[in-house]
């Protein structure tokens, strides 16, 4: 009881007191479109607003008429939240081109216009080097027992607790200026990623590449569906319909849980898991991904294809998928391990508790889950179970990647993901981006 008010105090802090590899058979989907943008070039904004133009008129035409009894996310006024540019700044922002932490330093709630624009960063969080971990979704530590705390310091709760109001308060702040325009309907395609485990009240969105298997594992283990998170095989987490999906309970399920559970997402710098997808994809065996996205991205892209290429659709280069992520007519639609992590969650929509960071994956979660009252030998596994003798994909293995293509199509692959940026607050990758 104690743990869920303490998620509760957290919810009330962050929407009052600061204002006032997964997988999942290829997936074409229709989001929500960027209504208004701070630059109308950008290719978030302009590649996929032509197929998500349809379901947004739809939308439209549908509000007030099957609008959800969930209040939309209450967001600030924007315009108040500016604020004068502290001392130092330069230097902080000059500390963004270290390859540690790429968030932006989310202690500070407001942030001003020109430090979304230029998406500038504060010195790294410095991540816990023991074995205590994780992140939380609404709440002090004045608000939560101190035996839920666990092995964290007083301090070290705290500061977990604050990072979390600031970044669901920034999270409110980029959908109040840019898409306060969409419709306010929740319907069964925008819970689509959401798994259920009712034991402990938790919603899931699952972001691939950003630790979704294990976080899947250890709602298994939750539910009590396994005795630990080690024994799970990966087709297993995937394939063995353990975990419900939101969207299959019928409105009023949907409703109540999206009203009373506790709603965590995890998510991870753009580029990087693109990357990260590429290389599970695309270099390593996979009939199913070679077959329906390599062979008409090879017969494409590939100006003097091979019989074999185009027969086993194996060989895909980063360039031609870089490519295909460009094209606003691709020759096959988009796929949830490389679709932007906005789309996947729709956080402007769902008024998410808990906003973690893959990059620091372990002290996040296990805060999370002594946050929820999840017993304390439950943790989150960090083992890789795809491709293991492959190395995580890295900062510099992006570099190395990127290296591969021209310097327009990697602003133009970041601008792609330029609302992942805005909204998860992470810091351009490349010096050279505008």
């Amino acid at each position: 009881m104690k743990t869920r008010k303490g998620f509760n105090a957290l919810s009330r802090a962050a929407n009052t007191g600061l204002s006032g590899a997964c997988y999942s058979k290829s997936t074409l989907h229709l989001g929500v479109t960027l209504r208004s943008a701070p630059r109308q070039s950008r290719e978030t904004l302009s590649t996929q607003d032509r197929e998500r133009g349809k379901s947004d008129n739809y939308q439209d035409r549908t509000e007030g008429i099957l609008s959800s009894p969930i209040p939309p996310m209450q967001f600030p006024h924007f315009e108040a939240s500016k604020q004068t540019p502290t001392p130092g700044s330069r230097e902080q922002s000059r500390q963004a081109s270290s390859p540690g932490s790429r968030e932006q330093d989310i202690t500070l709630v407001h942030v001003s216009k020109r430090q979304r624009k230029l998406l500038k960063t504060s010195p790294p969080i410095h991540h816990s080097t023991n074995n205590d971990s994780s992140s939380s979704s609404t709440s002090s530590s004045s608000a939560v027992s101190p035996s839920a705390s666990g092995s964290f310091t007083p301090d070290r709760w705290k500061k977990l607790g604050d990072i979390q109001i600031a970044r669901r308060q920034l999270m409110k702040e980029m959908c109040a200026k840019y898409k306060s325009s969409i419709s306010k309907t929740i319907t069964a395609h925008h819970v689509r990623n959401l798994f259920v485990e009712d034991k402990y009240k938790l919603l899931y969105c699952q972001v691939p590449k950003a630790g979704c298997s294990n976080w899947k594992r250890t709602l298994i283990v939750l539910a009590g569906l396994a005795p630990n998170a080690q024994s799970i095989q990966h087709d297993t987490v995937h394939e063995g319909h353990y975990l419900r999906e939101l969207n299959t309970f019928d409105r009023k399920g949907i409703m109540y849980r999206l009203e009373t559970y506790t709603k965590v997402m995890f998510v991870r710098e753009p580029l990087e898991r693109m990357v990260s997808a590429y290389r599970d994809k695309f270099e390593n065996p996979n009939n199913y991904y070679h077959n329906l996205f390599g062979k008409p991205i090879i017969s494409k892209y590939r100006a003097n294809p091979s019989p074999e290429a185009l027969t086993t659709g194996n060989g895909v280069t980063f360039k031609e998928f870089v490519q295909y992520l460009l094209d606003v007519h691709r020759p096959v639609g988009m796929d949830i391990h490389w679709d932007q992590t906005n789309q996947l969650c729709n956080p402007c929509l769902i008024d998410y508790n808990f906003i973690g960071k893959f990059e620091n994956m372990e002290e996040e979660s296990n805060f999370l889950l002594r946050l929820t009252g999840a017993p304390p030998n439950v943790k989150l596994p960090s083992f890789k179970d795809r491709n293991p003798a492959d190395k995580r994909t890295s900062v510099n293995i992006t570099q190395k990647y990127f290296s591969q293509v021209s310097t327009l199509e990697r602003q133009r692959i970041y601008d792609f993901y330029y609302t992942d940026y805005l909204m998860f607050n992470y810091t351009k990758p490349f010096k050279d981006l505008y």
